[in-house]
């Protein structure tokens, strides 16, 4: 062989190795995130889902990737995004924002892990088999806010003892508006009050709702947990200030809004945890092997300058019950 061609051949093995290299390098997995409203409501809870993903050791961009998808608010188009993230090839997708984006990712796929972060009984609503041992493909964490609105109720009168009448803000579209409505109907009848019920599915019903709580002489308004109402609020909190009415919510997010007060779990922890969950997935964990993590913890947040603008003395007993007081 002659000295060129050998200097030539030599020259485009070595070219060749890196791309060899490159070729024999592992594949990095992919999550699929879905959610049913937008992504701008949704950038906390992104941040707070890849902080649970590096606590498990897994960092975007360099040993994962996110592919995600927002139905922003129309779950008719949440089974189509569930079939483009199982054509990505995800190694486990993450259900967020209420039920349907479960079942959208259930209908997908059998065999894909799915990590689910929900407000309801992922049991009750034929999620998963059990808690414990939740079976098949799907686990996740549920914030259980619905079993709350007696507490919430409760919590309300405590502030304004002088509410005779109290409105429940619930979505009609909502899996558990039914039995959510008899719940805090039974509560407000245990505590001597009138219960009136206004219904709001899209924005536009918003305006009407709060135009007829006010015409009924409502003293005081309890807003239903789920994801729409979740990713509309400071159009709620504006609207609840606008008409004067002393209102709780499920989640801390509203009253660092403006709101007055809440009483729920953290959903930023919760997806913080499904971060943690698919970390242990893509370890090798099976979603029939993780039980359904719960809250342990439960926040009273008061916002002290709105309660002042509504004219209320939030007493001393219920601030220390606080877990956070926004001066």
């Amino acid at each position: 062989m002659q000295r060129r061609e050998f200097i030539t051949l030599l020259g485009g093995a070595a070219a060749a190795w890196p791309l060899a290299a490159r070729a024999q390098q592992p594949k990095m997995p992919v999550i699929g995130f879905l959610r049913s409203t937008a992504a701008s409501d949704s950038v906390h809870l992104v941040a707070a889902f890849r902080k649970g993903l590096s606590e498990a050791g897994f960092i975007e961009g360099q040993n994962v990737v996110i592919e995600s998808r927002f139905a922003d608010g129309q779950n008719y188009r949440l089974a189509g995004l569930a079939a483009e993230l199982i054509d990505r090839q995800v190694s486990v997708i993450v259900a967020s924002g209420g039920t349907p984006p479960v079942v959208a990712a259930k209908g997908a796929s059998t065999t894909i892990p799915i990590v689910f972060v929900i407000g309801s009984d992922p049991v009750k609503d034929g999620i998963v088999g059990s808690f414990n041992r939740p079976g098949g493909n799907v686990t996740g964490v549920t914030l259980f806010t619905y079993p709350l609105l007696a507490k919430r109720l409760e919590l309300l009168h405590e502030l304004v003892p002088s509410a005779k009448t109290v409105a429940f803000l619930v979505d009609p579209n909502n899996l558990n508006a039914k039995s959510d409505t008899i719940n805090i109907g039974s509560a407000a009848r245990a505590v001597g009050q009138k219960l009136v019920v206004v219904n709001a599915s899209t924005e536009r019903d918003f305006e009407p709702a709060f135009a007829t709580v006010a015409s009924q002489g409502v003293g005081a308004l309890v807003v239903g947990a789920g994801a729409f109402f979740n990713s509309r609020r400071e159009q709620l909190v504006t609207l609840a200030a606008q008409h004067s009415i002393p209102t709780i919510y499920e989640l801390r997010e509203f009253v660092t809004a403006g709101g007055l007060m809440s009483y729920g779990t953290s959903i930023t922890d919760a997806h913080r945890q499904a971060g943690v969950y698919v970390g242990k997935i893509l370890k090798g964990a099976k979603p029939a092997d993780l039980p359904v993590m719960q809250p342990t913890k439960f926040e009273l947040i008061i916002n002290l300058k709105t309660a002042k603008t509504l004219g209320l003395d939030v007493s001393l007993q219920l601030q220390q019950l606080a877990d956070e007081v926004i001066e």
